[in-house]
C-alpha cells in the first residue's frame, strides 16, 4: 500500500532506542521510553501562503528527525507503527546521521 500525507503533513517512522546503558545495563521493554527521533517516509504537498501560493515543506522523505514526546498521531500500514505528523511539531533535522534500525 502507498501513502501520501496531505497538505502539510508527514509519514515518520521511529528509530529503535538503545537496548544497552552506556555502562553496559540492560533496558527493558516496559521501561523503554518511546524515542523522540524518526525518519522521514513521506511528505505532503504543502500549504498555501498569504497570496495563495503553494509554500514546500522544509523536510524530505529520508529526513532523520527530531519531534516532540507527544507528537502526532500512531497509524498501523502494513503491520507497521508508523506516525503522521504536521511539519510543525517536527523540532528539527539531524544533520549528518546516519538512520537507525527502524522501530
Amino acid at each position: 500500500m502507498s501513502f501520501r500525507p496531505l497538505h502539510d503533513r508527514v509519514l515518520v517512522r521511529r528509530v529503535t532506542a538503545e537496548e544497552k546503558t552506556r555502562g553496559g545495563i540492560i533496558i527493558p521493554d516496559t521501561a523503554k521510553e518511546k524515542p523522540q527521533e524518526g525518519e522521514v517516509i513521506a511528505v505532503g504537498s504543502g500549504t498555501l501562503n498569504d497570496k495563495g501560493e503553494l509554500r514546500a515543506l522544509d523536510v524530505k522523505a529520508g529526513d532523520r528527525i527530531l519531534f516532540g514526546k507527544w507528537s502526532g498521531t500512531e497509524v498501523k500500514l502494513d503491520g507497521e507503527e508508523l506516525l503522521i505528523m504536521k511539519e510543525s511539531d517536527i523540532m528539527g533535522i539531524l544533520e549528518n546521521a546516519s538512520v537507525a534500525k527502524a522501530a
